[in-house]
């Protein structure tokens, strides 16, 4: 019997959190409130940083890490953005 290696590990994780990031979407697309939508979507950006840095781990390609750093900037100013949008319109969050 051979020994999984680290790198299988991750990758499996990365796997993992793949198939719950559809399970996300699924919140995403049918979420009944604006609110059930914005959090899915929130959850669905951290879970793709969460992803591309077990690729980056597993595949030990450290320009994931990059490209993880950027992907999650970007989500913490969409989900700035959305909630500005949202309370601007008179809702509240």
């Amino acid at each position: 019997m051979t020994p999984v290696s680290l790198e299988d590990v991750f990758l499996a994780a990365a796997a993992m959190f793949v198939i719950l990031a559809i399970a996300v979407f699924y919140r995403a697309v049918a979420g009944p409130t604006t609110q059930d939508r914005l959090l899915a979507v929130n959850v669905l950006g951290t879970n793709t940083v969460v992803i591309l840095a077990l690729l980056a781990a597993g595949l030990d390609q450290s320009w994931f890490l990059d490209v993880a750093l950027i992907y999650a900037l970007l989500n913490f100013l969409m989900s700035i953005a959305i909630s500005k949008f949202t309370v601007e319109r008179g809702g509240v969050l």
